[in-house]
């Protein structure tokens, strides 16, 4: 062993022992790296800085941008919303739901990039169930992690080992001969999961009372507003159909307040805040307030051509990504005070409406819109967040106390939803088909993100975290700096050697283990190149099958688990999840190990050593 080797394992060690201690940052580590390699002489300069030019680090900061721009359209949210209906409120429906998606996007596409996109679906959804981000970021980046055993193409290292074998001769792996020990690993991280997410922290997201922001519902219930919601569809033929809302006058005849119109055209849906200009079209369906309860509608529904449909939550809550509420306080000096909303026109000026108005704490319900308004009353309004935000302004008469907390789920470009998917889907078929490379494949997804506006460029500058990104530049001159000083080659034939007359099994789980261990310090892709040609030579020592011994070499460069920085999947959710390093040693170590146990057990069976 040369005294570089001996210098770079100092140095290896000295990493480790800082990332476990968490002090200084672990990215502030990965710079001191960066530094001390070249300073030493094992690499040089441009040796050291390599990762910053590495296509991974590229796809990655691209992926973030991809990411970003699901969240800036809403799709992510609406990914969160379709996991909290199917979750309910329960958390094991929920981590259950989690992995098996994640997983299944992951086995045809990057898993750092699922991970990326699904890291603010689950703070979202984590948010509005009181959940501890930490019981689910975990399970998110394991499941990212098993998808790269469900299909050829799902990593990197799947593609390695193919290559190998077919260099010496075989065949090499199918699309998915992967997939029946990827299932395997995936039932039994879920169960694994739902079992230690309690050695991750309380279920309960503790949070401050005075720190908790008002929601939507609490707005609801403040202001009576449960059971006066309507979804309302013009059918064809429908005698509204063509007239204004200031012809229709609903309001005073019917005691209909139309708060939103559902739109469709060319198959998408636009919701428009309405004037009293807003004429309407066969088709639109109303989001209605009906704040005169006693008046018997079902007669004019029947000669208004209206048809009721569901509602699909409490007053409007399914909207609230595009419709949102706010409390408004008239200051002394308002020129509302004294006047009703209908004098004042107050949905024509501010393209809101009011549909509550609370005095000493009391919400009033009867002749709400002729009220002559007072000093401290407060005006529940309702309409776009954009149009809330543009009453913030006008302080002089109004008085925004607070935006409910939702107000930062808004998606600020929902209208260009379509053009996002079309995006990643895009994407996604040039990573599957292989036309392009990966990271150009990436590339190309956040040009035409940014092409149809889905996001702009100060979004998605913001949208990269630089600190996982320096994190992994900084431990990729490990990798060279390993293989030079002859680290790497001195662990293979320590390998040989010491499991040459062991059984088969216990050669699998050798091998598996070798491998997951130099995955710790190197990427994965590295460990595949470097642990397939051992295996295979393994094989035809022993004069087995060559395909086992490469299986067992590809699932364990996918078993990552065991510490933040051994992928860039864990690396990802380090920070949303308020990990430490240890909380991957914990949970990660425990469930390899029993990733290998089974990987050496199910490997000889459905693929058997001898054919």
């Amino acid at each position: 062993m040369n005294l570089e080797l001996l210098w770079v394992l100092a140095l290896l060690l000295t990493t480790v022992a800082l990332f476990v201690a968490n002090r200084p940052r672990m990215d502030v580590v990965a710079l001191l790296v960066i530094v001390a390699l070249p300073l030493s002489g094992v690499l040089d300069v441009s040796q050291a800085l390599a990762g910053f030019s590495d296509a991974n680090v590229i796809l990655l900061a691209a992926l973030f941008v991809i990411g970003d721009g699901l969240v800036r359209t809403g799709i992510a949210y609406r990914l969160g919303d379709w996991l909290v209906a199917r979750a309910g409120n329960s958390e094991t429906r929920l981590l259950l739901l989690l992995m098996l998606v994640v997983a299944g996007l992951g086995s045809v596409m990057s898993s750092t990039g699922v991970v990326a996109i699904f890291i603010p679906v689950v703070l979202s959804v984590a948010n509005r169930l009181h959940l501890s981000p930490r019981r689910l970021m975990m399970p998110l980046s394991f499941a990212g992690l098993i998808s790269g055993m469900l299909t050829l193409v799902a990593t990197a290292p799947n593609v390695v080992v193919h290559s190998e074998l077919v260099r010496h001769g075989q065949s090499g792996f199918g699309f998915f001969s992967f997939t029946p020990f990827g299932l395997v690993i995936l039932v039994l991280g879920i169960g694994y999961m739902l079992i230690a997410r309690r050695w991750l922290g309380p279920a309960q997201h503790d949070t401050p009372d005075h720190a908790a922001r008002r929601t939507l519902r609490d707005l609801i219930r403040d202001y009576q507003l449960a059971g006066r919601e309507r979804r309302l569809r013009l059918n064809p033929g429908s005698a509204l159909i063509g007239r204004s809302l200031a012809e229709l006058n609903l309001r005073q005849t019917q005691g209909l307040n139309v708060v939103a119109i559902e739109r469709y055209r060319h198959f998408r849906r636009k919701l428009i805040s309405p004037d009293a200009t807003t004429e309407l079209h066969e088709g639109d369906v109303l989001l209605v307030d009906l704040f005169a309860p006693g008046i018997g509608l079902l007669g004019f529904y029947q000669e208004a051509g209206l048809e009721s449909l569901p509602l699909r939550g409490d007053y409007f809550l399914d909207q609230s990504h595009e419709v949102g509420m706010a409390e408004v306080i008239l200051p002394p000096d308002s020129a509302l005070l004294g006047k009703s909303l209908i004098a004042q026109e107050f949905r024509s000026r501010h393209d809101l409406s009011v549909i509550g108005l609370r005095r000493d704490h009391q919400a009033l319900s009867d002749n709400l819109l002729e009220e002559k308004l007072r000093v401290g009353d407060t005006l529940l309004v309702i309409g776009t967040w954009k149009s809330i935000r543009l009453l913030q302004a006008q302080a002089r008469n109004f008085l925004v106390l607070s935006l409910p907390a939702e107000i930062d789920e808004v998606a600020p470009a929902a209208s260009q939803a379509p053009f996002a998917l079309f995006s990643l889907a895009v994407m996604v078929v040039l990573m599957v088909s292989g036309l392009v490379p990966n990271v150009l494949a990436a590339l190309i997804g956040c040009l035409l993100m940014g092409a149809t506006r889905c996001i702009d460029m100060d979004s998605a500058y913001r949208s990269i975290h630089w600190q996982s990104l320096l994190l992994i530049v900084g431990m990729l001159p490990f990798a060279l700096a390993l293989d030079k000083t002859g680290g790497i080659a001195l662990a293979v034939q320590g390998l040989v050697r010491l499991l040459g007359g062991a059984g088969p099994c216990a050669i699998l789980a050798g091998l598996f283990a070798v491998t997951a261990l130099i995955g710790l310090f190197i990427s994965n892709t590295a460990t595949a190149v470097l642990m397939a040609p051992v295996a295979i030579a393994t094989a035809q020592q022993l004069g087995a099958s060559p395909y086992p011994f490469a299986m067992i070499v590809a699932l364990a460069a996918s078993s990552a688990f065991m510490t933040p920085v051994s992928s860039p999947v864990n690396t990802l959710v380090l920070g949303p999840g308020q990990y430490r390093f240890g909380d991957f040693v914990r949970i990660g170590v425990p469930f390899t190990l029993l990733v290998m146990v089974v990987s050496a057990l199910l490997v000889p069976w459905l693929l058997p050593l001898h054919p």
